[in-house]
């Protein structure tokens, strides 16, 4: 099973979201868990690199919903480790 943490940007622009917001958000990150662990990410999250921090994706949860994250050092051997770098709408990608 896939592990995380969070760093602080994304804690600040978390706590921001709205409760719609942080709904959808956790249903994505659901899928995306449920993904790592059993096989490719469903085309629907639609990740892919993200350009804007080397090493890094996007993934999408809304219409205007997306989230910054890159792997981490797993933590169980085998278990991908998820680090959120940002959460928000497409403003996050302005943010340097």
């Amino acid at each position: 099973m896939p592990t995380h943490e969070e760093d602080e940007r994304f804690l600040a622009q978390y706590r921001d979201l709205t409760p719609r917001q942080r709904a959808a958000f956790k249903v994505a990150v659901r899928k995306l868990v449920h993904d790592l662990a059993s096989g490719p990410i469903r085309k629907g999250l639609r990740v892919k690199p993200f350009h804007g921090i080397p090493g890094s994706w996007e993934m999408t949860w809304a219409n205007d919903g997306r989230a910054v994250f890159r792997y981490g050092t797993s933590i169980r051997p085998g278990d991908p480790h998820v680090v959120w770098l940002r959460v928000g709408s497409h403003d996050i990608f302005d943010e340097s």
